[in-house]
């Protein structure tokens, strides 16, 4: 018998325990042996949960359990949960995580300290897709070209509805929080540092990157409107929040934002709360994984699919799949570096002279202009909706900080990606 703590006993924690009860003979097949959650850390001791399970409101007394031979932490935060699973390793505890921010800070001192203990968290990262273990191990064989991904479900849920039913942004954020997709404060999901967190995880996998997320580009959707939207869907383009992992020679970018994507893109067809992450190998060439990012039981799943794998055999370190660094040599793109297209949104004055400074100005800085459009705002102004040809980012942020100090430019333009 497997006897499992669970640090976190909420939405999720109580699923891993009526997952384990409810297919308890079909998994006690396909682990080995029986697996039983005995105890599990809660911060309400009153709060009934419906779980015959002991419950406590001290890690401790998950952490220094002698019978405990798996902890699953899910407390969310980073800096307590890493004291705790730090302490259970330490213990010879296998440690399995949902937690995303917990790895996106503290992934490389877990491996170091976990040495030959399992640790798994495929939770951490797209609910219930399996894309850790795809990517870990399926993909092993592969140099790992590129890696796009909508991995924050609000995000996805507010563009797809702005796009499909024509909702303001603060509309439907608004409808977002009373559904519950996003929280009372929605700026780490709408900011685009959910997606953030699980972009570093791939990475490391991927190509052995110990980056923070302060190291990296961070935007989200909260400057996407209904002009963009329109612009994007007149020249055949979807806007989503990417999660965006790519090498470029001996360099990897790593950004989240928006982007417009073009519409024949499989990615861009994946709509609502769902998640999607394309992978690109150098021998297996494109692979694609869907579902549900999550959610209590699609979280669950893949927590308890984390937990039969311990059963089964145990996985040893390196928990990243290697030990850093993976190739000599690869190092993190300077983001002023990056290149694409863009497109840029100027509220402008309507009078004469306008467009011709505009273009003069992205002559200057080597930016050249592929389409542009204009189109009448609520205001006394026009919007001036301009497409740009392959330009690097440092030259496009110039140009935005020139043009917000010209007198006819009436609000900070605003610049989402081509991809």
């Amino acid at each position: 018998m497997l006897k499992v703590g669970v640090i976190g006993v909420g939405t999720v924690g109580t699923s891993v325990v009526k997952i384990l009860n409810d297919n308890k003979e079909m998994i006690t097949a396909r682990a080995g042996r029986e697996i039983v959650v005995t105890s599990g850390v809660v911060k309400n001791l009153s709060k009934d949960r419906g779980l015959d399970i002991k419950l406590t409101d001290n890690p401790n007394d998950v952490i220094n359990d002698p019978e405990i031979d798996i902890v699953v932490e899910l407390m969310g935060g980073v800096e307590e949960p890493f004291e705790v699973v730090k302490a259970a390793l330490q213990n010879g505890k296998a440690v399995v995580t949902a937690n995303k921010a917990l790895l996106a800070y503290h992934r490389y001192e877990l491996q170091d300290i976990a040495k030959d203990l399992p640790f798994e968290y495929e939770a951490s990262v797209a609910g219930g897709i399996p894309i850790i273990n795809a990517l870990r191990d399926g993909l092993s064989a592969n140099h790992i070209e590129s890696i796009v991904g909508i991995m924050n479900g609000t995000c996805n849920y507010m563009m797809t509805k702005m796009t499909d039913e024509g909702v303001a942004y603060d509309a439907i954020l608004k409808e977002s929080q009373e559904l519950g997709y996003a929280e009372a404060d929605p700026s780490f999901d709408v900011g685009g540092f959910d997606a953030a967190h699980k972009l570093l995880i791939l990475a490391s996998i991927a190509y052995g990157i110990d980056a923070k997320p302060e190291d990296i580009l961070i935007e989200g959707i909260d400057k996407v409107t209904q002009d963009d939207i329109a612009f994007a869907k007149e020249f055949g383009y979807a806007i989503k929040l990417l999660a965006i992992a790519k090498r470029d020679g001996d360099e990897v970018e790593l950004r989240v934002h928006a982007a417009l994507i073009s519409k024949d893109e499989m990615i861009a067809k994946i709509d609502g709360v769902m998640n999607g992450v394309s992978v690109i190998g150098d021998k297996v060439g494109e692979t694609l994984y869907y579902g549900p990012g999550a959610g209590g039981d699609a979280t669950a799943s893949a927590v308890v699919a984390n937990i039969i794998d311990i059963a089964r055999a145990g996985k040893s370190s390196p928990m990243l799949g290697f030990d850093k660094p993976l190739e000599n040599g690869l190092t993190l793109k300077n983001q002023d570096e990056i290149s694409s297209k863009y497109y840029i949104r100027f509220s402008v004055a309507d009078k004469p002279g306008v467009l011709a400074e505009i273009t003069k100005l992205f002559g200057e800085n080597n930016i050249s202009i592929e389409t542009i459009l204009q189109r009448p705002s609520a205001t006394e102004n026009v919007n001036l909706l301009l497409s740009t040809h392959t330009a690097i980012e440092g030259d496009i942020q110039k140009v935005i900080a020139i043009s917000e100090k010209l007198d006819f430019v009436r609000a900070k333009p605003v610049m989402i990606r081509i991809v």
